[in-house]
């Protein structure tokens, strides 16, 4: 069965059958790594929960003085970076957790390609330490999460950016309700890792869609989009248009990983 976008005409399919058996192994063994005694994910020391009180504190850098708008880190006292005073992206607010450098980038890769499921609940805790994260999550409308293809999702069986949404709400409850088939991805994308945002911008044009029956649901609502890292901002600017194309009243944004900007 498929729908077909209001945007664009693509049509992409509504549910994924992959072979759901062949994954159940790995996310026991997460699922037991959660609750369990063990070593912590990044220093190895046991016993230890998954993410030590020092690794914590040591290796997440703090995110009080990232730009409010692109969550670039920022000296002083500023809330908005020269770049989003000139060309803004279309987000109300943007939390990360960290940099994309390591030992993150690392645990990035780990979550997002090797089926390192147990990662998104440490991840997620980093996530809310950012100023105001909890604030914005439970002030929420709707949570969404960036998705992903239905050709990568069959590759690689799970959508990071939901895994991180649904930790996410599991530690911090509050009223917005997180929807899991609200948003379309209708193809993929060229290689998009040496190009700037601009040109990001136009490979993700008409690439999101809103799924038709709850296209109505957006008007008015407040979202927050949840993603695991951010490089340029144009995956969650290209959303957050299509959004605010649907009427959503503000569009925020939560990230693991933020990518530092080139020297």
């Amino acid at each position: 069965m498929a729908i077909v976008s209001s945007e664009s005409g693509v049509s992409a399919p509504r549910w994924h059958h992959w072979q759901w058996w062949q994954q159940w192994p790995i996310r026991f063994a997460n699922c037991l790594g959660e609750h369990l005694p063990g070593t912590c994910l990044v220093c190895q020391r046991w016993p230890s929960p998954q993410l030590c009180s020092d690794c914590a504190a040591i290796c997440a850098p703090s995110a009080t003085g990232r730009c409010d708008r692109c969550a670039l880190p920022l000296p002083g006292t500023s809330r908005v970076c020269p770049a989003c005073l000139l060309d803004p992206l279309p987000l109300r607010h943007c939390h990360a957790a960290v940099d994309y450098s390591p030992p993150w980038s690392g645990m990035v890769q780990q979550f997002k390609y090797h089926q390192h499921l147990a990662w998104a609940r440490p991840m997620a805790q980093l996530m809310l330490q950012a100023p105001h994260a909890r604030q914005w999550l439970q002030q929420a409308d709707l949570v969404l999460a960036v998705p992903l293809s239905a050709a990568r999702l069959r590759e690689r069986g799970y959508n990071q950016a939901l895994q991180l949404a649904r930790a996410l709400q599991r530690q911090a409850p509050g009223n917005a309700v997180l929807h899991s088939g609200w948003l379309l991805r209708l193809a993929d994308t060229p290689a998009q890792a040496q190009l700037g945002r601009a040109a990001r911008l136009r490979n993700l044009r008409h690439a999101f869609a809103v799924e038709p029956r709850h296209a109505a649901a957006i008007c008015g609502r407040q979202v927050l989009l949840v993603d695991d890292v951010m490089t340029t901002g144009a995956t969650l600017a290209a959303v957050a248009n299509m959004l605010l194309a649907h009427g959503a009243s503000a569009v925020d944004a939560m990230v693991f990983a933020r990518t530092p900007s080139p020297e």
